[in-house]
């Protein structure tokens, strides 16, 4: 299973999602409030907005709270300034990784990046180095359990997508960004409620991690996960489900 959808699944199982919707909405305050401020306040003319708007509401976000942060980017209202930086850099077994983060502070941010990826067995990296191994695309994990493959197929399909992928529990849908809001509205028409749905880094190979290596990259991405700065981490590892079962140990 791939990284991300691999990690998707690491947090479902340990229960970590409503227990870090402090952390998601913080995370998604920013991003509204920093496409705001590069865009527009209008999701009509700003499609950024308009995809993290979704994002918010699919989080169960209280409409002022979305409202507040977009005032704040629009400088309707006071708020703290957000820097968008990324950071590359190699996990345990030699993973890619592609961190992107929101910071009022590039240098402390970027020191304790720096920090978290030694302390696990990895490093930052030069610009670039990493990012060739990614091509961005829109990407939408859905649990089997809850959609039947030919219809999924048919739907996203025909909304733009480039591919349907059997991954072990999960579906995979593949588009070009451009036309993720599309493929992720043909889902939800379908009454699914996707496990994750963003626009993301997909890696074009991917790394095999087990035993020690495989625990040090899943401590790694908690401790990314729970900085407050990190917005979304890319990374190439392959993790088997009996690697997760002992982390839930």
């Amino acid at each position: 299973m791939s990284g991300h959808s691999k990690w998707a699944s690491i947090k479902h199982k340990k229960g970590a999602l409503d227990a870090k919707r402090g952390k998601i909405f913080t995370r998604i305050i920013k991003e509204l409030t920093v496409a705001a401020r590069a865009g527009g306040g209008d999701p009509d003319m700003n499609p950024r907005l308009r995809t993290i708007i979704a994002d918010a509401k699919q989080n169960n976000m209280p409409a002022e709270n979305i409202k507040r942060a977009i005032r704040r980017g629009t400088g309707e209202e006071p708020g703290v300034s957000y820097e968008e930086a990324q950071y590359e850099g190699y996990g345990p077994g030699g993973a890619a990784l592609i961190i992107d983060v929101l910071t009022d502070n590039k240098n402390r941010t970027a020191g304790e990046i720096r920090h978290l990826l030694e302390k696990h067995g990895g490093n930052l990296a030069a610009p670039n180095a990493v990012a060739w191994m990614f091509h961005k695309k829109g990407y939408i994990v859905i649990e089997k359990a809850k959609a039947e493959e030919e219809q999924l197929m048919g739907a996203v399909l025909e909304a733009g997508a480039d591919d349907l992928q059997d991954d072990d529990d999960n579906w995979e849908v593949l588009s070009p960004p451009d036309m993720f809001p599309a493929v992720h509205e043909a889902v939800k028409k379908l009454g699914v409620e996707p496990a994750s749905a963003q626009v993301s880094m997909i890696p074009q190979n991917y790394v095999k991690l087990e035993g020690k290596t495989a625990q040090q990259m899943i401590r790694l991405m908690e401790g990314l996960d729970e900085h407050d700065d990190v917005q979304h981490v890319w990374s190439n590892f392959d993790i088997s489900e009996k690697e997760i079962e002992a982390s839930l140990a």
